[in-house]
């Protein structure tokens, strides 16, 4: 919007991507699709120690259920404890996230955060996780692969199960225990 009316944004993902600090813990990127087009977004995890008996959860751009499921999963299928600490999650840029496609991208962020270290600064996540930990394929993973690599990105953490055409270099994810030994390492 400007003083003359609406304006188009010619690169969606680049302005959703322009303030993004590379090199701090919990951040990751994923492609969503808004409508036939994908669009980068980062996702951002602060994970703190709480100050009270009952930890926080908060999750903006992102429903607070599906928040929990995740939280829920890397605790009973990588170990990784939240009881005790506050989780906040942001979708920047104001956008809403309602595909399970960004799953593996909020995984990330989260695990980077309780781990205090930056996920490589050229990678996307595109994946869903299951209940069981396991990382599903998602749809138009084309798409989302060329519009990452658009914009530089040279890796996509994606699921084993359909990596997905080789515009780029795919690493295949079967469960979110092999994204955390990939970030560890």
């Amino acid at each position: 919007m400007s003083a003359t009316g609406l304006r188009p944004v010619a690169n969606p993902s680049a302005a959703f991507l322009s303030g993004r600090d590379q090199n701090t813990p919990g951040s990751a990127v994923t492609a969503a699709m808004e409508g036939t087009r994908p669009v980068l977004m980062e996702i951002q995890a602060l994970a703190s120690r709480s100050g009270y008996g009952t930890p926080q959860r908060v999750a903006t751009g992102l429903d607070h259920r599906r928040l929990a499921v995740l939280l829920a999963v890397l605790e009973r299928r990588v170990q990784v404890r939240f009881h005790d600490l506050d989780v906040f999650v942001n979708v920047t840029g104001g956008m809403r996230l309602v595909e399970p496609a960004s799953d593996l991208a909020v995984v990330a962020a989260l695990y980077s955060s309780v781990r205090d270290r930056p996920v490589p600064e050229d990678v996307v996540f595109l994946g869903e996780v299951g209940l069981g930990g396991e990382v599903r394929p998602v749809s138009s993973i084309d798409r989302r692969l060329v519009e990452a690599q658009r914009l530089g990105f040279r890796r996509a953490f994606v699921s084993a199960r359909g990596s997905g055409a080789q515009s780029m270099t795919t690493v295949p994810i079967a469960h979110v225990a092999d994204l955390a030994t990939k970030l560890a390492g």
